[in-house]
């Protein structure tokens, strides 16, 4: 077995202990962490198959944007601190039926498909090409894109700054020694 095949079992099984997680766990700041382990697990096997620039693009958009947007949206959101939150299955017979029907379709694929490995040529996987293009003619809306994320970022703190729960309002009045209106 050579290394690319270890590295690839384990992070199979990294990226499925790490879904399983995801899906399971009743803290939502465990499950984004729990899917941020999964997608860059999917980086690494983008790697394995020589597809550079979907794995850089794996990590930088979805690990480093689109989950740190999750991120932003539970802590700016302190609503679901102070509120119970209950779970229960449902419809766990039909989803099992589902995915098993889906397995076995897979399985199925995947036995027969005939898999032949096409070697790869040495000027054929580059990225001088695409950088390139992103510095030079493409570079006026790649910076654009960047400035509307940061004018993005910067309103929802703001807008968080602002709104406050009344829960938080008055325990920060009755720490700071100011009277409140009952007196």
């Amino acid at each position: 077995m050579d290394l690319f095949a270890v590295a690839f079992y384990v992070f199979a099984i990294l990226i499925i202990g790490c879904a399983a997680i995801m899906v399971f766990s009743k803290n939502i700041v465990h499950s984004a962490f729990a899917l941020m382990f999964t997608l860059g697990g999917l980086a690494v096997f983008y790697a394995l198959l020589y597809a550079g620039f979907v794995a850089v693009t794996q990590l930088l958009v979805y690990v480093g944007g689109i989950l740190v947007l999750i991120l932003f949206g539970v802590m700016l959101t302190t609503r679901g601190y102070f509120e119970k939150v209950h779970t229960r299955t449902v419809n766990l017979l039909p989803a099992t039926i589902f995915t098993g029907i889906i397995g076995i379709l897979l399985i199925f694929v995947y036995l027969s498909t005939d898999w032949t490995l096409i070697p790869l040529e040495d000027g054929e996987v580059t990225l001088t090409g695409l950088g390139e293009l992103l510095l030079t003619d493409f570079m006026l809306p790649f910076q654009v894109a960047g400035v509307l994320l940061l004018l993005a970022i910067i309103g929802a703190v703001l807008m968080a700054a602002r709104t406050r729960p009344p829960q938080q309002a008055s325990r920060s009045a009755e720490n700071s020694g100011t009277p409140s209106q009952k007196e």
